[in-house]
């Protein structure tokens, strides 16, 4: 496991569209996914030890940014030919035993991950009503253990002040996790 961190924000860039398979046998789009004061597309996999540290705060956090208007999406965009712990199955069984209340896409020809740039899982980025992006940092301090003391959710801040503000926060502590399996 080779442990890749996320770039700086790049504030103001435009989120892409995209039209992606949920775990739900339904089709989504960025249109569909907007919340009315932002959105959080976050990459994920099912086995990547950073994911499965903090995948309970993740579903907390989506729960909490759904009461300030935004919305929260999780795209799988793994190698499933290498990594079969990430296939669409397991996606399944992945998002119904951690109580998914957002949309699990799967990423099967890597574009979308490759035009937003994403690098590892869990890589987060959080964009105002504009769909200009304005969080690409960290859950919290936690990193891969999940009986870290609690700390400070900057993922959940920095998302309330996008809803309130239409800005994150200047000062972002990379996210780290599993670099994403290219094929």
């Amino acid at each position: 496991m080779v442990d890749t961190y996320t770039p700086v924000c790049e504030f103001g860039l435009k989120a892409g569209e995209f039209s992606l398979p949920g775990v739900d046998n339904r089709v989504w789009t960025l249109e569909d996914l907007q919340g009315e004061r932002g959105i959080l597309l976050i990459f994920i996999c099912n086995h990547c030890p950073f994911v499965k540290a903090v995948i309970n705060k993740i579903v907390l956090t989506a729960n909490t940014l759904s009461d300030y208007g935004i919305n929260t999406a999780a795209i799988m965009p793994n190698d499933v030919s290498k990594y079969s712990d990430d296939s669409f199955e397991n996606m399944i069984s992945f998002a119904k035993e951690h109580n998914f209340t957002f949309p699990y896409l799967y990423d099967e020809t890597q574009e979308v991950a490759k035009s937003y740039g994403a690098v590892c899982t869990p890589d987060f980025f959080g964009y105002n009503h504009n769909l200009e992006l304005q969080y690409r940092g960290r859950l919290d301090a936690s990193r891969m253990d999940p009986e870290a003391p609690p700390s400070k959710n900057e993922l959940e801040e920095a998302m309330i002040q996008v809803a309130n503000r239409g800005q994150g926060p200047k000062e972002q502590t990379p996210s780290i996790g599993c670099s994403i399996k290219w094929k």
